[in-house]
Protein backbone atom coordinates (compact mmCIF):
# COMPACT_ATOMS: atom_id res chain seq x y z
CA UNK A 1 0.00 0.00 0.00
CA UNK A 2 2.81 2.43 0.78
CA UNK A 3 4.14 1.25 -2.12
CA UNK A 4 1.32 2.15 -4.11
CA UNK A 5 0.63 5.90 -2.25
CA UNK A 6 4.19 7.12 -3.26
CA UNK A 7 3.58 5.95 -7.13
CA UNK A 8 0.30 8.06 -7.11
CA UNK A 9 1.69 10.89 -5.66
CA UNK A 10 4.67 10.72 -7.73
CA UNK A 11 1.81 10.75 -10.53
CA UNK A 12 0.65 13.11 -9.16
CA UNK A 13 3.28 15.70 -8.85
CA UNK A 14 4.30 14.86 -12.22
CA UNK A 15 1.00 15.66 -14.16
CA UNK A 16 1.52 19.69 -11.76
CA UNK A 17 4.99 19.97 -12.75
CA UNK A 18 4.05 19.19 -16.25
CA UNK A 19 0.89 21.54 -16.66
CA UNK A 20 2.85 24.31 -15.12
CA UNK A 21 5.54 23.87 -17.59
CA UNK A 22 2.97 23.94 -20.56
CA UNK A 23 1.87 27.03 -19.00
CA UNK A 24 5.29 28.40 -18.61
CA UNK A 25 5.60 27.48 -22.32
CA UNK A 26 2.74 29.43 -23.27
CA UNK A 27 3.39 32.61 -21.49
CA UNK A 28 6.60 32.50 -22.96
CA UNK A 29 5.81 32.02 -26.52
CA UNK A 30 3.12 35.19 -26.36
CA UNK A 31 6.00 36.89 -24.62
CA UNK A 32 9.27 36.22 -25.38
CA UNK A 33 11.31 37.49 -28.77
CA UNK A 34 10.02 35.67 -31.75
CA UNK A 35 13.61 35.38 -32.94
CA UNK A 36 14.98 33.60 -29.68
CA UNK A 37 12.77 30.18 -29.58
CA UNK A 38 13.75 28.39 -26.22
CA UNK A 39 15.78 31.05 -24.41
CA UNK A 40 12.91 32.13 -21.85
CA UNK A 41 11.58 28.59 -21.06
CA UNK A 42 15.43 27.71 -20.47
CA UNK A 43 16.03 30.95 -18.45
CA UNK A 44 13.03 30.37 -16.54
CA UNK A 45 13.91 27.19 -15.68
CA UNK A 46 17.06 28.21 -14.13
CA UNK A 47 15.47 30.94 -12.26
CA UNK A 48 12.79 28.32 -10.58
CA UNK A 49 15.89 25.79 -10.14
CA UNK A 50 17.25 28.91 -7.96
CA UNK A 51 14.58 29.22 -6.34
CA UNK A 52 14.09 25.89 -5.04
CA UNK A 53 13.77 26.62 -0.75
CA UNK A 54 15.93 23.69 0.39
CA UNK A 55 18.78 24.30 -1.99
CA UNK A 56 19.30 27.78 -1.52
CA UNK A 57 22.04 29.41 0.89
CA UNK A 58 21.19 33.13 1.82
CA UNK A 59 24.64 35.06 2.46
CA UNK A 60 24.37 37.24 5.22
CA UNK A 61 24.56 41.44 4.28
CA UNK A 62 27.50 43.23 5.45
CA UNK A 63 27.47 44.30 9.19
CA UNK A 64 30.34 46.04 8.87
CA UNK A 65 31.62 49.37 6.53
CA UNK A 66 34.63 47.18 6.39
CA UNK A 67 32.64 44.29 5.20
CA UNK A 68 31.06 45.98 2.64
CA UNK A 69 33.98 47.87 1.06
CA UNK A 70 35.42 44.38 0.56
CA UNK A 71 32.25 42.67 -1.38
CA UNK A 72 33.52 42.31 -5.37
CA UNK A 73 32.23 45.10 -7.44
CA UNK A 74 28.96 43.82 -9.35
CA UNK A 75 28.61 43.40 -13.17
CA UNK A 76 25.67 46.04 -13.47
CA UNK A 77 27.04 48.56 -10.67
CA UNK A 78 27.15 51.51 -13.26
CA UNK A 79 23.97 50.50 -15.42
CA UNK A 80 22.34 53.41 -16.68
CA UNK A 81 18.25 52.89 -15.35
CA UNK A 82 16.86 56.28 -16.54
CA UNK A 83 16.51 55.90 -20.32
CA UNK A 84 12.87 55.22 -21.43
CA UNK A 85 13.85 51.68 -22.81
CA UNK A 86 14.97 50.38 -19.16
CA UNK A 87 11.25 48.75 -18.60
CA UNK A 88 11.64 47.02 -21.56
CA UNK A 89 15.29 46.12 -21.35
CA UNK A 90 16.08 45.76 -17.31
CA UNK A 91 13.33 42.72 -17.33
CA UNK A 92 15.99 41.06 -19.60
CA UNK A 93 18.96 42.15 -18.36
CA UNK A 94 18.14 40.19 -14.79
CA UNK A 95 16.23 37.61 -16.13
CA UNK A 96 18.57 34.99 -14.61
CA UNK A 97 17.32 36.42 -10.98
CA UNK A 98 15.68 33.68 -9.04
CA UNK A 99 11.99 32.77 -10.02
CA UNK A 100 9.94 34.82 -7.25
CA UNK A 101 6.68 35.11 -9.31
CA UNK A 102 4.73 32.59 -7.26
CA UNK A 103 4.55 32.76 -3.48
CA UNK A 104 8.15 32.89 -2.42
CA UNK A 105 9.13 32.51 1.45
CA UNK A 106 11.05 34.94 2.96
CA UNK A 107 14.02 33.19 2.75
CA UNK A 108 13.33 32.92 -1.39
CA UNK A 109 12.69 36.82 -1.21
CA UNK A 110 16.13 37.43 0.82
CA UNK A 111 18.25 35.20 -1.59
CA UNK A 112 16.87 37.17 -4.43
CA UNK A 113 17.41 40.39 -2.71
CA UNK A 114 21.30 39.08 -2.29
CA UNK A 115 21.36 37.88 -5.78
CA UNK A 116 20.58 41.28 -7.20
CA UNK A 117 22.53 43.17 -4.51
CA UNK A 118 25.25 41.10 -5.91
CA UNK A 119 25.06 42.33 -9.54
CA UNK A 120 24.24 46.29 -8.35
CA UNK A 121 27.41 46.51 -5.73
CA UNK A 122 28.76 49.88 -5.96
CA UNK A 123 32.68 50.30 -5.34
CA UNK A 124 32.51 51.44 -1.91
CA UNK A 125 36.02 52.26 -0.59
CA UNK A 126 36.63 51.48 3.34
CA UNK A 127 38.65 52.48 5.88
CA UNK A 128 41.88 50.94 5.08
CA UNK A 129 41.73 52.44 1.65
CA UNK A 130 41.28 55.41 3.42
CA UNK A 131 44.15 55.17 5.73
CA UNK A 132 46.40 54.50 2.80
CA UNK A 133 45.23 57.72 1.35
CA UNK A 134 46.21 59.51 4.01
CA UNK A 135 49.07 57.94 4.18
CA UNK A 136 49.75 59.18 0.85
CA UNK A 137 48.88 62.86 1.93
CA UNK A 138 51.71 62.90 4.24
CA UNK A 139 54.70 62.27 2.50
CA UNK A 140 57.27 64.00 3.68
CA UNK A 141 55.94 64.58 7.18
CA UNK A 142 58.57 64.49 9.74
CA UNK A 143 55.77 62.75 12.11
CA UNK A 144 56.06 59.87 9.91
CA UNK A 145 57.95 56.85 11.16
CA UNK A 146 57.27 54.48 8.18
CA UNK A 147 60.58 55.21 5.71
CA UNK A 148 58.46 54.43 2.33
CA UNK A 149 56.52 57.43 3.40
CA UNK A 150 59.99 59.68 3.75
CA UNK A 151 61.72 62.41 1.74
CA UNK A 152 64.63 60.60 0.35
CA UNK A 153 67.49 62.57 -1.78
CA UNK A 154 65.97 61.61 -4.61
CA UNK A 155 62.38 61.43 -5.77
CA UNK A 156 61.32 58.77 -9.11
CA UNK A 157 58.01 58.11 -10.40
CA UNK A 158 57.59 55.39 -12.60
CA UNK A 159 54.45 55.56 -15.08
CA UNK A 160 53.34 51.67 -15.84
CA UNK A 161 50.77 52.04 -18.87
CA UNK A 162 47.71 50.05 -20.20
CA UNK A 163 48.44 49.59 -24.02
CA UNK A 164 45.71 46.53 -24.89
CA UNK A 165 43.97 46.97 -27.51
CA UNK A 166 41.14 48.16 -25.19
CA UNK A 167 42.69 51.47 -24.71
CA UNK A 168 41.83 52.30 -28.70
CA UNK A 169 37.67 52.89 -26.78
CA UNK A 170 36.95 56.54 -26.75
CA UNK A 171 35.32 58.64 -24.14
CA UNK A 172 33.96 62.07 -25.27
CA UNK A 173 35.31 61.63 -28.61
CA UNK A 174 39.26 61.12 -27.69
CA UNK A 175 40.49 57.60 -27.74
CA UNK A 176 41.89 56.68 -24.00
CA UNK A 177 44.98 56.30 -24.67
CA UNK A 178 45.36 59.45 -26.17
CA UNK A 179 43.81 60.80 -23.16
CA UNK A 180 46.09 59.13 -20.99
CA UNK A 181 49.29 60.27 -22.49
CA UNK A 182 48.25 64.35 -22.50
CA UNK A 183 47.66 64.12 -18.57
CA UNK A 184 50.94 62.26 -18.05
CA UNK A 185 52.53 64.46 -20.13
CA UNK A 186 50.61 67.24 -18.35
CA UNK A 187 52.24 65.92 -15.08
CA UNK A 188 55.70 65.29 -16.20
CA UNK A 189 55.85 68.98 -17.82
CA UNK A 190 55.93 70.22 -13.98
CA UNK A 191 58.16 68.49 -12.08
CA UNK A 192 61.04 69.57 -10.30
CA UNK A 193 64.05 69.47 -12.69
CA UNK A 194 65.88 67.05 -9.68
CA UNK A 195 63.30 64.25 -10.39
CA UNK A 196 63.22 61.69 -12.38
CA UNK A 197 60.34 59.73 -14.16
CA UNK A 198 60.42 56.58 -16.08
CA UNK A 199 57.31 55.06 -18.45
CA UNK A 200 56.88 51.58 -18.80
CA UNK A 201 54.54 49.97 -21.10
CA UNK A 202 52.53 46.55 -21.86
CA UNK A 203 50.35 44.97 -24.17
CA UNK A 204 51.79 46.97 -26.73
CA UNK A 205 52.70 44.49 -29.30
CA UNK A 206 50.71 41.91 -31.71
CA UNK A 207 46.89 42.37 -31.56
CA UNK A 208 44.21 41.08 -29.24
CA UNK A 209 43.68 37.87 -31.76
CA UNK A 210 44.38 34.41 -30.01
CA UNK A 211 46.79 34.03 -32.52
CA UNK A 212 48.71 36.79 -31.18
CA UNK A 213 48.41 36.01 -27.38
CA UNK A 214 51.91 34.92 -27.05
CA UNK A 215 53.46 37.79 -28.44
CA UNK A 216 51.60 40.29 -27.00
CA UNK A 217 51.22 38.53 -23.28
CA UNK A 218 55.62 39.04 -23.55
CA UNK A 219 55.12 42.55 -24.46
CA UNK A 220 56.83 45.21 -21.83
CA UNK A 221 59.18 47.94 -22.78
CA UNK A 222 60.59 50.63 -20.74
CA UNK A 223 60.33 53.29 -23.54
CA UNK A 224 61.66 56.42 -21.55
CA UNK A 225 64.33 54.66 -18.87
CA UNK A 226 64.31 56.64 -15.35
CA UNK A 227 65.88 60.37 -15.75
CA UNK A 228 65.36 63.65 -15.72
CA UNK A 229 62.67 64.69 -17.83
CA UNK A 230 63.45 65.90 -21.23
CA UNK A 231 60.59 67.30 -23.43
CA UNK A 232 61.55 66.16 -27.01
CA UNK A 233 62.92 62.71 -25.75
CA UNK A 234 59.63 62.16 -23.65
CA UNK A 235 57.26 62.90 -26.13
CA UNK A 236 59.56 60.84 -28.66
CA UNK A 237 58.59 57.73 -26.04
CA UNK A 238 55.08 58.50 -25.96
CA UNK A 239 55.31 58.25 -29.51
CA UNK A 240 56.17 54.79 -29.68
CA UNK A 241 53.33 52.90 -28.43
CA UNK A 242 49.77 52.88 -29.24
CA UNK A 243 47.08 50.27 -28.49
CA UNK A 244 47.42 47.05 -29.56
CA UNK A 245 47.09 43.91 -27.72
CA UNK A 246 46.27 41.67 -24.23
CA UNK A 247 46.91 42.64 -20.76
CA UNK A 248 50.44 41.41 -19.30
CA UNK A 249 50.18 43.35 -16.09
CA UNK A 250 51.76 40.99 -13.93
CA UNK A 251 55.15 40.86 -16.74
CA UNK A 252 54.97 44.58 -16.70
CA UNK A 253 55.39 44.15 -12.65
CA UNK A 254 58.11 42.43 -12.78
CA UNK A 255 59.82 44.72 -15.25
CA UNK A 256 59.32 47.75 -13.03
CA UNK A 257 60.97 45.84 -10.01
CA UNK A 258 64.30 45.72 -12.46
CA UNK A 259 63.47 48.93 -13.68
CA UNK A 260 63.78 50.39 -10.37
CA UNK A 261 66.89 47.32 -9.05
CA UNK A 262 69.46 50.70 -8.71
CA UNK A 263 66.86 52.87 -6.75
CA UNK A 264 66.70 51.42 -3.70
CA UNK A 265 64.45 52.45 -0.76
CA UNK A 266 67.13 53.25 1.47
CA UNK A 267 67.87 56.72 -0.73
CA UNK A 268 65.17 56.99 -3.29
CA UNK A 269 61.21 58.08 -2.57
CA UNK A 270 60.01 55.32 -5.42
CA UNK A 271 56.14 56.05 -6.66
CA UNK A 272 54.62 53.47 -8.96
CA UNK A 273 51.63 54.44 -10.90
CA UNK A 274 49.33 51.21 -12.66
CA UNK A 275 47.53 52.58 -15.28
CA UNK A 276 45.11 50.04 -16.41
CA UNK A 277 41.59 49.92 -18.28
CA UNK A 278 40.86 46.25 -17.30
CA UNK A 279 41.74 42.89 -15.77
CA UNK A 280 44.71 40.92 -16.67
CA UNK A 281 44.60 38.57 -19.22
CA UNK A 282 47.84 37.16 -19.60
CA UNK A 283 47.83 34.71 -16.75
CA UNK A 284 50.50 36.24 -15.18
CA UNK A 285 50.39 36.51 -11.45
CA UNK A 286 49.57 40.14 -11.36
CA UNK A 287 48.93 40.10 -7.68
CA UNK A 288 52.09 38.21 -6.67
CA UNK A 289 54.08 40.58 -9.12
CA UNK A 290 52.93 43.62 -7.19
CA UNK A 291 53.47 41.81 -3.63
CA UNK A 292 57.35 40.96 -4.87
CA UNK A 293 57.69 44.77 -6.47
CA UNK A 294 56.01 46.23 -2.96
CA UNK A 295 58.30 44.06 -0.53
CA UNK A 296 61.52 44.43 -2.54
CA UNK A 297 64.28 46.81 -1.10
CA UNK A 298 63.11 49.35 -3.54
CA UNK A 299 60.49 50.29 -1.24
CA UNK A 300 57.93 51.49 -3.52
CA UNK A 301 55.02 53.58 -2.51
CA UNK A 302 52.35 51.28 -5.62
CA UNK A 303 49.30 53.50 -6.63
CA UNK A 304 46.85 52.01 -9.19
CA UNK A 305 44.46 53.99 -11.23
CA UNK A 306 41.29 52.33 -12.93
CA UNK A 307 40.48 54.33 -16.24
CA UNK A 308 37.10 53.66 -17.56
CA UNK A 309 36.96 50.29 -16.16
CA UNK A 310 34.46 47.21 -15.86
CA UNK A 311 33.43 45.53 -13.02
CA UNK A 312 35.94 42.74 -13.27
CA UNK A 313 39.33 45.05 -14.15
CA UNK A 314 38.14 47.35 -10.85
CA UNK A 315 37.91 43.56 -8.46
CA UNK A 316 41.57 42.88 -9.80
CA UNK A 317 43.03 46.10 -9.52
CA UNK A 318 41.47 46.57 -5.91
CA UNK A 319 43.33 43.70 -4.70
CA UNK A 320 46.72 44.74 -6.15
CA UNK A 321 46.61 48.28 -4.45
CA UNK A 322 45.39 46.07 -0.99
CA UNK A 323 47.82 44.21 -1.02
CA UNK A 324 50.66 46.74 -1.58
CA UNK A 325 49.07 49.33 0.76
CA UNK A 326 48.39 51.46 -1.90
CA UNK A 327 45.60 53.63 -3.22
CA UNK A 328 43.05 52.20 -5.81
CA UNK A 329 41.13 55.07 -7.39
CA UNK A 330 38.56 55.06 -10.16
CA UNK A 331 38.86 57.86 -13.04
CA UNK A 332 36.24 57.76 -15.99
CA UNK A 333 37.34 59.99 -18.03
CA UNK A 334 40.82 62.72 -18.93
CA UNK A 335 39.64 65.32 -16.56
CA UNK A 336 39.54 62.93 -13.11
CA UNK A 337 42.41 60.96 -14.49
CA UNK A 338 44.51 64.87 -14.17
CA UNK A 339 43.11 65.09 -10.92
CA UNK A 340 44.09 62.13 -9.54
CA UNK A 341 47.37 63.04 -10.83
CA UNK A 342 47.34 66.60 -9.49
CA UNK A 343 47.74 64.74 -5.91
CA UNK A 344 51.01 63.74 -7.15
CA UNK A 345 51.79 67.03 -8.73
CA UNK A 346 51.34 68.70 -4.82
CA UNK A 347 53.68 66.16 -3.34
CA UNK A 348 56.44 66.40 -5.96
CA UNK A 349 56.62 70.25 -5.48
CA UNK A 350 56.60 69.69 -1.53
CA UNK A 351 59.61 67.43 -1.90
CA UNK A 352 61.31 70.55 -3.95
CA UNK A 353 60.47 72.50 -1.06
CA UNK A 354 62.23 70.41 1.12
CA UNK A 355 65.14 69.57 -0.53
CA UNK A 356 65.74 73.63 -0.85
CA UNK A 357 65.06 73.93 2.52
CA UNK A 358 68.04 72.00 3.01
CA UNK A 359 66.44 69.30 4.07
CA UNK A 360 64.64 70.94 7.26
CA UNK A 361 61.57 69.67 8.77
CA UNK A 362 58.75 70.87 6.74
CA UNK A 363 55.49 71.74 9.09
CA UNK A 364 53.40 69.36 10.37
CA UNK A 365 50.61 69.11 8.34
CA UNK A 366 46.85 69.57 9.51
CA UNK A 367 43.37 68.06 8.63
CA UNK A 368 41.57 70.52 6.82
CA UNK A 369 37.65 69.88 5.35
CA UNK A 370 38.79 70.70 1.54
CA UNK A 371 41.28 67.61 1.81
CA UNK A 372 40.39 63.87 -0.19
CA UNK A 373 39.51 63.03 3.56
CA UNK A 374 36.26 64.97 3.34
CA UNK A 375 35.53 64.30 -0.92
CA UNK A 376 36.17 60.53 0.41
CA UNK A 377 32.47 61.15 2.68
CA UNK A 378 31.14 62.88 -0.37
CA UNK A 379 31.62 59.66 -2.51
CA UNK A 380 30.64 56.92 -0.64
CA UNK A 381 27.24 58.90 0.27
CA UNK A 382 26.81 59.29 -3.63
CA UNK A 383 27.61 55.45 -4.18
CA UNK A 384 25.32 54.57 -1.36
CA UNK A 385 22.31 56.72 -2.97
CA UNK A 386 22.74 55.43 -6.60
CA UNK A 387 23.16 51.80 -5.75
CA UNK A 388 19.72 52.68 -3.54
CA UNK A 389 18.18 54.37 -6.47
CA UNK A 390 18.76 51.93 -9.26
CA UNK A 391 17.51 48.90 -6.89
CA UNK A 392 14.54 50.54 -6.74
CA UNK A 393 14.24 51.42 -10.49
CA UNK A 394 14.87 47.74 -10.98
CA UNK A 395 12.23 46.47 -8.61
CA UNK A 396 9.80 48.60 -9.90
CA UNK A 397 10.87 47.24 -13.90
CA UNK A 398 11.15 43.86 -12.74
CA UNK A 399 7.16 44.34 -10.48
CA UNK A 400 5.89 45.99 -13.57
CA UNK A 401 7.22 42.92 -15.73
CA UNK A 402 5.39 40.61 -13.35
CA UNK A 403 8.38 39.44 -11.99
CA UNK A 404 6.80 39.56 -8.64
CA UNK A 405 3.44 40.03 -6.63
CA UNK A 406 2.48 43.19 -4.72
CA UNK A 407 3.49 41.48 -1.60
CA UNK A 408 7.20 40.15 -2.64
CA UNK A 409 7.32 43.82 -3.98
CA UNK A 410 6.40 45.77 -0.89
CA UNK A 411 8.87 43.47 0.91
CA UNK A 412 12.04 43.69 -1.13
CA UNK A 413 11.32 47.64 -0.97
CA UNK A 414 11.11 47.60 2.67
CA UNK A 415 14.85 45.81 2.49
CA UNK A 416 16.14 47.88 0.00
CA UNK A 417 15.05 51.04 2.18
CA UNK A 418 16.11 49.66 5.67
CA UNK A 419 19.68 48.32 4.17
CA UNK A 420 20.34 51.34 2.50
CA UNK A 421 19.65 53.59 5.70
CA UNK A 422 21.80 51.16 7.67
CA UNK A 423 24.93 52.26 4.83
CA UNK A 424 24.05 55.96 5.40
CA UNK A 425 23.68 55.30 9.13
CA UNK A 426 27.69 53.77 8.74
CA UNK A 427 29.21 56.58 6.35
CA UNK A 428 27.78 59.60 8.96
CA UNK A 429 29.45 57.58 11.38
CA UNK A 430 32.39 57.66 9.61
CA UNK A 431 32.31 61.13 8.98
CA UNK A 432 31.59 62.41 12.93
CA UNK A 433 34.79 60.27 13.63
CA UNK A 434 36.67 61.71 10.97
CA UNK A 435 35.78 65.44 12.20
CA UNK A 436 37.12 64.83 15.53
CA UNK A 437 40.33 64.53 13.75
CA UNK A 438 39.96 67.87 11.86
CA UNK A 439 42.39 69.44 14.15
CA UNK A 440 45.13 66.61 14.97
CA UNK A 441 47.85 66.22 13.18
CA UNK A 442 48.03 63.61 9.65
CA UNK A 443 50.23 60.88 11.77
CA UNK A 444 47.60 61.31 15.02
CA UNK A 445 44.58 61.27 12.38
CA UNK A 446 46.31 57.97 10.76
CA UNK A 447 47.55 55.99 14.20
CA UNK A 448 43.74 56.78 15.42
CA UNK A 449 42.06 54.97 12.14
CA UNK A 450 44.67 52.33 12.17
CA UNK A 451 44.11 51.36 15.85
CA UNK A 452 40.10 51.46 15.31
CA UNK A 453 40.01 49.73 11.79
CA UNK A 454 43.04 47.57 11.00
CA UNK A 455 43.22 46.20 14.26
CA UNK A 456 40.24 44.99 14.64
CA UNK A 457 40.37 42.89 11.35
CA UNK A 458 43.80 41.13 12.59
Amino acid sequence: MKIFKSILVSALLLFLLSACSNDSAKESNETEDKSTPGNEQTVKKERKEKAVNGNIKVEPLPTTYQELAKLPVGEYYNIATSEENSKKEIPKVFSDLPDISGNPSEKELDYFYRELLKKMQQDFEGPENLINRLKFESLGSPENTDSRYQFKDNLNIVFIIDASGSMAQKIDGKEKMASAKDSILNFVSKLPKDAKVGIRVYGHKGTGSDADKALSCSSSELVYPISNYNEGEFQAALNKFSPSGWTPIGLALREAKNDLASFDGANNTNIVYLVSDGIDTCEDQPIEAAKDLYSSNISPIINVIGFDVDSEGQNQLREIAAATEGIYGTVTNEGELQKELDNLSNLTEQWKEWLEQGKQKIESKKLQNDLAIFSYIAKEEIKANNESTKIELILFYLHEAGRMNDESYQYLETKRIEYHRWINKEIKKFEKELKALNEASYSEAIKALEDKYISNTQ
